[in-house]
C-alpha cells in the first residue's frame, strides 16, 4: 500500500508518496510547488483570493501526482500561515470544493507532537529523553519526551517569516537595535518553555525544518547531496558567528552563502536568531539536524494508528481560528 501526505507551508506545498509496508514510510516520490505565501501574506492577515487559487492549484497537482504513483488520497494539512488567517475556513472550503482533497489545519501543539514522532523514529530509542526544536514560517514548536510521543509540547509565534515581517521590514540589512529587539522578544516568549526543557535535562536534542537544515549547512554540516544518513550537527557557537555573517548582508546577498536558498534568504537572519536564542535558553550546546519531521510524523501515525486519528484532526477545524499572535500552547498528547 502507498500513502501520501501534502504539506501546505508558508513557502511551499510539498508532497511525499511512501510505501507503508513493514511499518516504515519509505518515500518513493517527492515533489514541491513553490508558493512563497510568506512574501505575500502578513502574519495573521487574510489570504488574498489569488493566493487561495494558487494553493488550490498546487494541492490539485499534488493529488493527481499521488494518484499517478498509486497512493491513497493524500492526508493534506496547512500550517501557521493558513491556520492564523481570518479567512482560514474559506481557504479550506475552496480547496475541498475545487480539488476534492480534505485540507485541514493543524494546531501548533499537534505539529509539535507529529514532528516529535518523526524525529523519535529517526533517532531511535538510544537517543533517550529527547528535546525537539522546529522553526517554521509562522511558529516555533518545542517538544520533549521519553517515549513514542512527547510528554510536553509548546507552540510559540516565533516563526522566521513572521518575525522577519515584524522586525526586518524597513532597513536591509537591519540595524543592531532591531536585532537586539528581536532577541528580547524571543527570550521573553521562550522563558517558561526553556525552563521546562532545562529542568527535564534531555539526553539528545534534535532540530528539524528547512530553517535548521540551511543553518546547519551554513555552519559546516555536509550538503544534502551526501544523503540523509550522514550525521549533521549544529553547534551553538558556530550559529552565533553565522548570525554576524547574515546580519552584515542585505537579504539578496545572503543567498550566496552556503546552504541559504534565495526563497528563504530574507528570513534566514530571523531564523538564525530564533535558533541561537532557543538553544542558549534551553541550555543546548549542539543539536542534531533530523531529516524526518512533520510529514513523516503524519505518515507514521497513519500507519500505526489507522484513519480514526486523522478524522479527529479534521474535526478541529470546527473550532475558531487561532488569534494573532498565537498564544503559548502547552499540552499532553493524546496517545
Amino acid at each position: 500500500m502507498r500513502i501520501s501526505v501534502v504539506d501546505v507551508g508558508s513557502n511551499t506545498v510539498r508532497l511525499v508518496v511512501a510505501d507503508a509496508e513493514g511499518g516504515v514510510p519509505l518515500p518513493v516520490h517527492t515533489a514541491k510547488w513553490r508558493l512563497r505565501l510568506s512574501e505575500h501574506v502578513r502574519p495573521g492577515s487574510s489570504i488574498p483570493e489569488e493566493d487561495i487559487d494558487r494553493i488550490a492549484g498546487a494541492v490539485a497537482d499534488a493529488s493527481r501526482t499521488a494518484a499517478r504513483w498509486g497512493a491513497t488520497p493524500p492526508l493534506a494539512f496547512a500550517t501557521a500561515v493558513v491556520r492564523a488567517a481570518p479567512n482560514r475556513r474559506e481557504v479550506l472550503r475552496t480547496v475541498r470544493t475545487r480539488t476534492g482533497v480534505e485540507l485541514c489545519t493543524l494546531p501548533g501543539e499537534v505539529e509539535a507532537e507529529l514532528t516529535f514522532l518523526g524525529a523519535r523514529r529517526w533517532m531511535g530509542w538510544r537517543s533517550g529523553p529527547l528535546a525537539l526544536l522546529d522553526i517554521g514560517g509562522g511558529s516555533l514548536e518545542v517538544a520533549f519526551g521519553r517515549g513514542r510521543l512527547p510528554d510536553f509540547v509548546a507552540s510559540l509565534p516565533l516563526g522566521a517569516g513572521r518575525l522577519t515581517h515584524e522586525f526586518f521590514h524597513e532597513l536591509d540589512p537591519p540595524p543592531q537595535e532591531q536585532l537586539r529587539a528581536l532577541r528580547r522578544k524571543v527570550r521573553h516568549q521562550l522563558r517558561d518553555v526553556a525552563a521546562r526543557i532545562r529542568w527535564e535535562g534531555p539526553r539528545t536534542a534534535v532540530a528539524t525544518s528547512r530553517t535548521f537544515q540551511q543553518l546547519g549547512r551554513l555552519c559546516g554540516a555536509p550538503p544534502g547531496r551526501h544523503g540523509p544518513f550522514v550525521e549533521r550537527q549544529l553547534e551553538r557557537s558556530d550559529l552565533r558567528v553565522a548570525i554576524g555573517r547574515l546580519a552584515a548582508l542585505p537579504a539578496a546577498e545572503r543567498a550566496g552563502l552556503p546552504g541559504i536558498s534565495a526563497p528563504r534568504a530574507a528570513q534566514s537572519l530571523a531564523g538564525a536568531v530564533v535558533a541561537h536564542t532557543s538553544m542558549k535558553l534551553t541550555g543546548l550546546r549542539v543539536v542534531t539536524i533530523c531529516p524526518w519531521a512533520i510529514r513523516e510524523g503524519v505518515l507514521l501515525r497513519q500507519i500505526e494508528d489507522g484513519t480514526s486519528w486523522w478524522a479527529k484532526i479534521n474535526s478541529l477545524d470546527e473550532a475558531p481560528a487561532s488569534p494573532d499572535p498565537l498564544p503559548l500552547r502547552i499540552a499532553t498528547p493524546t496517545r
